[in-house]
């Protein structure tokens, strides 16, 4: 279900306490964080999506899309089964042209990055002609902020919110990319009219890069 307008303003006016407040499901009347990027990116989609680096639970295919498509990992987070889990992230097991959408939800700098352009050629391969890729991520000094907050909170009160952590960052990886490697990556993929948007409830601090895959048949 996607936010009220109420729902909008409210987010909108607290965002400072909901960034510093460590909390995955909604609550005081507010929304977490990770159902308003759910929420942005489940406006974008266009039927039946493939979320690459889904996490746990599977949830934004399962609460956010009804279940209208597919969540791959590499690691087995909690609640995901066998079949979300791929060994080799550079063949997704999909034949060609059969999601209509497919995110990469603030993952993107978690896939080494020697792999980023073999990941994102296959999402292009599985999407069909005329679908869309999105890929969220957030102003650097932002993601390093919250990232050293969950950080201190997990040390603190014994939690385990800092996913990264628990299973380890691959030298590759990184705690952000830049805008101009997203939008260089997609277009070396094949994917053409790429457009950002900015999280107005987040302050602009937060976006989604969206690119689309040509309808005409080369």
């Amino acid at each position: 279900m996607l936010r009220s307008n109420k729902q909008l303003f409210l987010d909108t006016i607290t965002f400072p306490l909901r960034a510093i407040s460590i909390f995955e499901e909604n609550k005081w009347g507010l929304s977490s964080l990770r159902t308003e990027r759910y929420d942005y990116c489940s406006r974008e989609t266009r039927g039946y999506t493939l979320d690459v680096g889904c996490g746990r639970d599977n949830w934004f295919i399962k609460n956010h899309l009804n279940g209208n498509g597919k969540g791959i990992d590499v690691y087995k987070y909690e609640g995901l089964t066998e079949e979300n889990i791929v060994e080799d992230i550079r063949h997704f097991p999909f034949d060609d042209k059969i999601f209509d959408t497919v995110t990469f939800i603030a993952n993107l700098n978690h896939v080494p990055s020697s792999l980023r352009d073999i990941e994102l050629a296959e999402a292009y391969r599985v999407l069909k002609p005329g679908g869309n890729i999105l890929v969220t991520m957030a102003n650097p000094l932002a993601l390093i902020m919250v990232h050293k907050v969950v950080a201190w909170y997990d040390a603190i009160f014994k939690s385990h919110y800092d996913v990264d952590h628990i299973r380890g960052m691959d030298e590759e990886e990184a705690y952000y990319i830049r805008d101009e490697e997203i939008r260089d990556r997609l277009t070396r993929a094949g994917f053409t009219n790429l457009q950002k948007h900015r999280f107005g409830t987040q302050w602009g601090l937060n976006w989604v890069t969206i690119g689309w895959k040509s309808n005409q048949i080369l």
